[in-house]
C-alpha cells in the first residue's frame, strides 16, 4: 500500500479547518451522523450562511462531503479525509517522540 503525503495546501487546509471550534464541533457531529445543512444551521448561534461557509471550509480540507438530495445539502464525515488528518499528525507525532529520544541519549551520556 502506498501512503501519500499530504502537499503542503492541503495540510494547510486541515489546520484552517481545525483552528476554529464550530468546524470542529460540525466535524464531531457529521462522523457519527448525517446532517443536512440548515440541522447544523439549527445548532448554533450564527446564521445559515455562516454555517455554509464553515461547511465549505471543512468541504476544502477532504474532512466532510456534502451531497444534494432534494431541496437539502447533506454534510457527513469523509473518513478517507479525516483518516489523512490522523496520518499527519501521527507524522509530527513521531518528530517529536525522535527528538524526545535523542535529547534522553544526550542527557544519559552528559
Amino acid at each position: 500500500m502506498v501512503v501519500e503525503k499530504l502537499s503542503e495546501t492541503e495540510t494547510d487546509r486541515l489546520f484552517q479547518a481545525f483552528a476554529d471550534s464550530t468546524r470542529r464541533d460540525i466535524v464531531r457531529r457529521v462522523t457519527v451522523g448525517e446532517y443536512s445543512v440548515s440541522g447544523l444551521a439549527a445548532l448554533y448561534a450564527m446564521s445559515f450562511a455562516a454555517v455554509q461557509k464553515h461547511v465549505a471550509v471543512l468541504e476544502r480540507a477532504s474532512l466532510v462531503t456534502k451531497e444534494k438530495r432534494g431541496r437539502e445539502q447533506i454534510v457527513r464525515g469523509d473518513h478517507e479525509g479525516l483518516h489523512n488528518a490522523r496520518r499527519l499528525l501521527d507524522d509530527f507525532e513521531q518528530i517529536w517522540r525522535q527528538r524526545a529520544a535523542r535529547m534522553a541519549d544526550i542527557l544519559a551520556e552528559g
